[in-house]
Order: structure tokens, then C-alpha cells, then sequence
């Protein structure tokens, strides 16, 4: 198969679920040694989980299927650019490359704006939108120097 035909599955499958009423128009496939091994597709509203963009639901398709949280060497073909959960979650799991079809000004003029985001992650924590604020630290440090000395973790 060839990109085009990973991104038309991926614009394919946005189509479909769009139509099927699951949430927005968008889909994503995961692709590995020239296989798809991954697919999803945009189901905020089916789901009920404002996470559930084609992205992250790709990316668990394809840990689930290859039984690991890394997918190093993969690459994910997107119907649209990714906001900016989306590119942190492709970050974390190690994909190779980003193909993208849609612009986010073109998912921006027909309502997905992305922009307040990345404004909001760019400013200092104290002057976001959603108030943040530091409680019980301390006990929480606590759990984390217990990991950090376990001799059988998986660091990722």
C-alpha cells in the first residue's frame, strides 16, 4: 500500500463514523512495517469522552493489537492535522512520522479550533484559564520515590 492509501483509509474512515453520528470528522490509522495495525476514528460523542479523538483512539487500537505502549517505527495518517492532546499522545507513544490531510485552519473554519490551546500552554501555570494549585505534595512524593526505587519497573 502506499501513503495515499493509508490517508484514504484514514479519510474513509472519518466519513463513515462522522455519518454513523459518533462524533466529528476525523480518523486515524497507525501503520508499521507497511501495515495498518491501528485504526480509529473520532468518538467524543459515542463515548461520551472528550478524549476519544481518532488520534488517541488509533494509538490504543494499535497497543492493544501489538500488546505494548510503544510503537516505535510506526507511523499515523490522520484526516486532519492534531490538536494538541493528540500531538502529545503521538509524542508518548514514540510514532516515527505524522501524515496529515486536513489543516488545523481547516478544521478551525468549520469549528475545531485549536488555538486557545496552544495559547494556554504557553502561558505560565498561574495565568491559565483553569486554576491549578499544588496540594499535598509531600504524600504524594512519597509514592513516587517508592516507584523510583522498585527494581522491577517498566520506565517508559
Amino acid at each position: 500500500m502506499t501513503h495515499e492509501d493509508f490517508m484514504r483509509r484514514a479519510i474513509a474512515l472519518s466519513r463513515e463514523h462522522m455519518r454513523a453520528g459518533e462524533g466529528g470528522p476525523f480518523g486515524a490509522v497507525i501503520v508499521r512495517d507497511g501495515r495498518i495495525v491501528g485504526e480509529g476514528w473520532n468518538q467524543v460523542v459515542a463515548d461520551c469522552d472528550p478524549t476519544a479523538h481518532a488520534e488517541i483512539t488509533a494509538i490504543r487500537d494499535a497497543c492493544r493489537r501489538l500488546g505494548t505502549f510503544d510503537l516505535t517505527g510506526a507511523e499515523i495518517y490522520t484526516s486532519c492535522e492534531p490538536c494538541p492532546m493528540c500531538l502529545a499522545a503521538i509524542y508518548w507513544a514514540k510514532l516515527a512520522r505524522i501524515w496529515y490531510a486536513n489543516a488545523s485552519a481547516d478544521a478551525a473554519a468549520i469549528g475545531f479550533a485549536d488555538a486557545f490551546l496552544y495559547r494556554e500552554l504557553a502561558a505560565p501555570a498561574a495565568g491559565r484559564s483553569v486554576p491549578a494549585a499544588r496540594l499535598l505534595g509531600n504524600e504524594a512524593k512519597v509514592v513516587f520515590d517508592e516507584w523510583s526505587a522498585m527494581p522491577d519497573k517498566v520506565p517508559y
